[in-house]
């Protein structure tokens, strides 16, 4: 995978890494002992457009960024080769830059495509010798139709089509301005970039677009995910901003309509404490600000409510029973209002028949899937076929009445699991069977007329229908094609075509801030003692109190970004406060360890039994069986190499010692972990095998960015190797410095 321009600047502190095959020189331990060393890593870190989406006959901003990982400057030629199709603009197809050691630079070329289609560049990399390319890569590209560019004042009017069935989409809103790190894994995966670019969804122009594009494709109606932030009060929201700011007082907002899925997932927040809170609190907020509204779904004068986990209201309302009486509260309440009753369908992706009974007996009126998750990382042909078994087999169980989900594609979060997708035009025809076996339905049920889409726009899972980088609009016009009498000829506008946008600025001035806090991060720094055999970073969190990174005094550069973080007095200098905030180091190869490692740092607590929590962490979801983290679990020290996951913790004898400053080392030599607490061992563990790699950060201070699992208390002097330290050598490093405090 390549990244753009912008994600380029995230990988140093958002942990995801893509670069291209780069034949230079490899820096290695030894290069920090010889600061003079002749040595040179150049990777392409970047070979993407700069524009969402492209459109033929116009030009078209093709950017890299390359990256010199090694000790010196170095001069290369960067040079692009276009299939016939493309035409370079301006600037000739090989550019000389100077690289600064331990620095990027940006270069771009201007091309055009003559025909709309999917093309491929590729970019090598030369030393300035004109020797064999060091770096090379390549791009594959899409080149929407040509569209003439216009100025106008606003988006056109949506010009909606008729469709057969009542069309849904399932709609993500976790796209906020303030929340740029839910884009982290589109970073990986710059293929998945929405035509809106990395936007903040409260702007009520995006909602607009949103409105445009499903409509004119047949898309009749979104169901936005809900999240109730807290229960048993007035009700407040996470995420809400894409109803409430952008839908809300969006201009098109009569041209489509909208539901929630309850989000009832997150026990003790997001569901309701009691009867009293379903009745005094969430279903009035319900009705006043949803179901009352014009642009709201209802079918047959009904709301239609869909609600995710709704097995979880047997505990918060008591027992099946009183969950059965909330739902006819619920109907009777909306007929009070005027309407004839209320729609409640719930959320379930199985084939479990007991699962299914116990949905019935709440008193629900159809089953629904979010998503279908299909295991193996299958074929487009299997994934088809899985998930209209999943839909036929639902139906023969005959429990409960279903309205019929069909899912495009699956990542998950962290690339973890079964991953898979299927391509606009096999989509086309998983829609068509789809829609040919709700045909059979009975007629007085929902089920016959309503098809639910998933997912709109959930870029970071991986399933997604609005238009982006890869296919364009190839799933909104699969859509059309299938359930709409429309003309199949058609315009579809992006934001360029009309000089509308960008909606990304939020997100740009993050990275802007990223790009300066990566430079100081690089910096170059060595402590009295570096470089050390086997030493590959060192964080000592000695810098300026105020200072954003905390410095790799190594030598190998790899800083990291303090994270709602600070500094107090350590054991030497200053030390990391662990209380929820952290330090993050971006994926380095050097942080991938896998035959022999030692963990050193000191540690400082008043809190005695701590349970869960971590100090130094590289296990993240997506990779539970790889890594390495020490931290305090059940009240003592901890190291964890896993081999399965989440496997082989090996803890020290006895608790962690409070009030004062403790050494811990943990140290794996390939074949045995071993802990030490103010170097002496206290406890050893047989492992098999090699480290498992991972393409994860590092975070120091807790397990994740904002996690509970954090450490508390003051992290210091911590020292990763990429070899295992004798007992003795743990020992000379326990020793507590000339002029340490207690």
């Amino acid at each position: 995978m390549k990244l753009n321009t912008a994600c380029a600047i995230a990988l140093l502190f958002a942990g995801c890494a893509w670069e291209a095959t780069c034949d230079g020189e490899r820096k290695d331990m030894k290069s920090a002992a010889n600061p003079n060393a002749q040595t040179h890593d150049i990777r392409v870190t970047s070979f993407l457009p700069s524009q969402p989406v492209c459109r033929a006959k116009r030009p078209a901003r093709i950017t890299a960024i390359l990256q010199n990982r090694g000790e010196n400057d170095f001069n290369v030629a960067a040079r692009i080769a276009l299939p016939e199709s493309v035409r370079l603009i301006g600037p000739g197809a090989e550019i000389s830059v100077s690289i600064k050691s331990a620095s990027e630079s940006e270069i771009a070329w201007e091309v055009e495509a003559l025909e709309p289609g999917e093309c491929e560049l590729s970019l090598s990399i030369l030393p300035a010798s004109g020797a064999k390319a060091v770096a090379e890569t390549s791009l594959k590209i899409l080149f929407l139709s040509e569209v003439t560019q216009k100025k106008l004042e606003y988006i056109p009017e949506p010009q909606p089509v008729k469709t057969r069935l009542l069309i849904g989409a399932h709609h993500c809103p976790l796209w906020e301005a303030d929340k740029p790190q839910m884009w982290n894994n589109i970073i990986k995966h710059p293929e998945r970039t929405p035509a809106l670019g990395f936007y903040s969804q409260e702007n009520p122009e995006v909602s607009d677009w949103e409105t445009k594009w499903a409509t004119e494709h047949g898309v009749s109606f979104f169901i936005y995910c809900w999240y109730r932030s807290s229960q048993g009060g007035p009700v407040t929201m996470n995420f809400g901003s894409a109803i409430h700011d952008a839908l809300f007082k969006s201009r098109f907002k009569d041209k489509m309509k909208f539901t929630i899925m309850w989000e009832n997932q997150s026990k003790g927040t997001s569901g309701v404490s009691g009867e009293k809170d379903l009745k005094e609190n969430l279903f009035p907020f319900w009705m006043e600000n949803y179901f009352k509204f014009p642009g709201y779904l209802k079918v047959d004068n009904r709301p239609v409510l869909f609600i995710y986990r709704p097995e979880f209201l047997i505990q918060d309302l008591g027992s099946v029973e009183n969950v059965v009486k909330a739902f006819d509260w619920m109907r009777e309440e909306s007929k009070r209002h005027g309407f004839d009753g209320l729609y409640i369908l719930g959320e379930y992706r199985g084939l479990d028949a007991k699962h299914l009974r116990l949905m019935k007996s709440l008193g629900l009126d159809y089953s629904f899937a979010y998503c279908w998750h299909v295991p193996n990382s299958p074929t487009p042909e299997v994934a088809i076929n899985t998930q209209l078994d999943y839909i036929r087999k639902t139906q023969e169980l005959g429990i409960l009445p279903q309205v019929v989900t069909v899912s495009q594609a699956w990542s998950g979060w962290n690339d973890e699991g079964s991953i898979w997708k299927i391509p606009p035009t096999d989509f086309e025809r998983l829609l068509k069977e789809a829609g040919d076996f709700v045909a059979t339905l009975p007629k007085e049920q929902l089920g016959s007329r309503m098809l639910l889409l998933d997912n709109w726009n959930e870029w970071g899972e991986g399933h997604y229908i609005a238009p982006y980088r890869e296919y364009g609009f190839g799933y909104l016009d699969a859509v059309r094609k299938v359930f709409s009498d429309a003309p199949e000829a058609h315009e579809d506008l992006i934001p360029e075509d009309i000089g509308m946008g960008p909606y990304d600025k939020a997100y740009r001035e993050t990275m802007r801030r990223e790009k300066e806090l990566r430079e100081l991060g690089s910096k170059q720094v060595f402590k009295t003692g570096a470089p050390e055999k086997g030493l590959v970073a060192w964080w000592a969190f000695d810098e300026k109190d105020d200072s954003p990174v905390a410095l790799d005094y190594s030598g190998h550069r790899m800083g990291g970004q303090l994270i709602k973080a600070k500094r107090n007095k350590g054991v030497e200098g200053s030390a990391l406060v662990c209380d929820g905030g952290c330090v993050v180091v971006a994926n380095n190869p050097l942080l991938t360890i896998e035959k022999e490692i030692t963990i050193s740092c000191w540690v400082k607590t008043d809190v005695a039994g701590q349970g869960n929590t971590w100090f130094v962490n590289r296990i993240f979801s997506g990779g539970t069986a790889t890594g390495y983290r020490m931290g305090v679990l059940d009240g003592k020290a901890c190291f964890e190499i896993p081999v399965s996951d989440w496997s082989h913790h090996l803890s020290a004898s006895d608790p962690l010692p409070t009030g004062r400053w403790v050494h811990l080392a943990g140290t794996f030599d390939g074949k045995i972990m071993r802990i030490y607490v103010d170097g002496v061992e206290r406890g050893t563990m047989e492992r098999p095998g090699p480290i498992n790699p991972n393409p994860f950060k590092l975070c120091l201070g807790s397990f994740e960015v904002g996690h509970a699992a954090h450490f508390i208390g003051l992290l210091d002097e911590v020292k990763l190797y990429d070899r295992a330290l004798s007992a003795e050598e743990v020992k000379q490093r326990a020793k507590k410095p000339a002029g340490a405090g207690g």
